[in-house]
């Protein structure tokens, strides 16, 4: 096969895996809204979705672990070995959930199924974001890093919105009452099956040059440890980008659907409905800005998302709130998805080209996940707690000062159009 053919090759089957595996992710936030009865017996729709919004923070205490454990796998076994681990897992923990018992049926035994399968889907997710963020970039060529890097957000949000796209099609299919006591079970069913697909397609994907470079007699083991002693600035970079990007990102795409349900005021169709059509538009702009950095650097975009999104989430949030109609609600959810775009597009590519070869899996998926675990995982618990206790906006102010965060670190970034450690094939 022609070099050409097999990168192209390449970066389809890392950008389907990432597909299916943030497809699996994000069923869970798709369709808590209902099975939380199925697992809380509750009264309350705010307590039951804060208890799924728990066992959804519970799968992010696993991504650190899957990010060291398949990061440091990635670095020493090969790129495409922890790709198809990564799927493998997402596989299992999807399977899983399809299968599970009612609290009717088990008890107990029930939610604690529920959240041993999303500790699986965490290891999973924790190392497939190193492992495809490094296996795009070493495939890419230097000219058309940042447009070919883009396709990880391309598809990690076609797979977010797949799983609206099938809650779509529930909701057109089946009354309230079935998608409650069985529906929901039908996506993570299909998900299950398509990583199964990814699991053995990934396996015969070619390994990257860069991997297939690294002189082990030379470099230092792939470690948590060299990796602070190493890298330190680079990782703590990392973490500050990711404390403003994760929680833009969580805000703005899976706390959207509930805010227009729980504070809006619209019904659960609408709020899929305008969610999906956000999410469509918002996926689409990923390869321009990505093509944008090849031509202007990554920090000049990083930049700008720091200073717009810092200043207008808190009067998004408010807006939002106050929508009368799913149009207008639609018009103001694209606003802070299209200026997060600037970021979420190179954010993978920009953390790649920060860490030399040895240890680039690890570098790009440990430090992110930590970051993440931390506030994207925390995030719908924390608005919806704050909202529970009378103080929604809050959480406005919340992820408003995360971006501010990382804008310092966006401000302290090196330009990696020019100063990359990935170098060319």
């Amino acid at each position: 096969m022609a070099h050409g053919a097999r990168r192209l090759r390449s970066i389809i089957g890392g950008s389907a895996g990432n597909f299916v595996e943030w497809y699996d992710w994000f069923a869970y936030a798709s369709l808590s809204i209902y099975f939380a009865p199925a697992f809380f017996p509750e009264d309350n729709p705010t307590i039951q979705l804060m208890n799924t919004a728990a066992i959804f923070a519970v799968g992010f205490i696993m991504r650190p672990v899957g990010a060291w454990a398949m990061g440091i796998y990635g670095d020493r076994h090969g790129r495409k070995a922890g790709l198809a681990l990564s799927v493998g897992l997402m596989c299992a923990g999807s399977l899983l959930i399809a299968l599970a018992p009612t609290y009717a049926a088990a008890g107990w035994a029930a939610p604690v199924l529920l959240v041993f399968a999303r500790m699986l889907q965490g290891l999973s997710v924790g190392g497939e974001f190193g492992a495809s963020s490094t296996y795009l970039s070493e495939m890419a060529t230097a000219e058309r890093r940042g447009f070919w890097s883009s396709f990880q957000y391309v598809t990690l949000i076609g797979g977010q919105l797949a799983a609206l796209g099938v809650l779509i099609v529930l909701q057109a299919l089946l009354d309230e009452a079935a998608l409650e006591a069985w529906g929901w079970r039908i996506p993570f069913a299909l998900g299950a099956v398509l990583a199964l697909g990814v699991f053995l397609f990934r396996r015969g994907l070619a390994e990257t040059r860069q991997f297939a470079a690294i002189d082990r007699a030379a470099t230092p083991a792939s470690s948590a440890r060299n990796l602070w002693a190493g890298h330190r600035r680079a990782t703590l970079m990392i973490v500050a980008m990711t404390i403003g990007g994760t929680l833009a990102f969580y805000a703005y795409t899976t706390y959207l659907q509930k805010f227009l349900v729980n504070s809006a005021g619209f019904s659960r169709p609408q709020a899929t409905a305008i969610t999906a059509a956000a999410l469509a538009v918002f996926m689409l702009q990923q390869p321009l800005w990505g093509c944008l950095s090849d031509r202007i650097g990554r920090k000049p975009q990083m930049i700008f998302f720091g200073v717009t999104g810092a200043v207008t989430t808190v009067p998004i949030f408010h807006a939002l709130a106050d929508a009368g109609d799913p149009v207008t609600a639609f018009w103001l959810a694209l606003i802070p998805l299209t200026l997060m775009s600037a970021y979420t597009s190179v954010g993978p590519i920009t953390k790649a080209e920060l860490y030399p070869a040895h240890i680039r899996t690890l570098g790009v998926a440990l430090p992110y996940a930590l970051a993440n675990t931390a506030f994207g995982g925390t995030a719908e618990y924390v608005a919806l707690w704050l909202k529970n206790a009378g103080v929604e906006e809050a959480f406005y102010w919340y992820v408003s000062a995360g971006i501010a965060i990382a804008l310092i670190a966006f401000v302290a970034l090196p330009d990696t159009r020019r100063i990359s450690q990935i170098s060319d094939d």
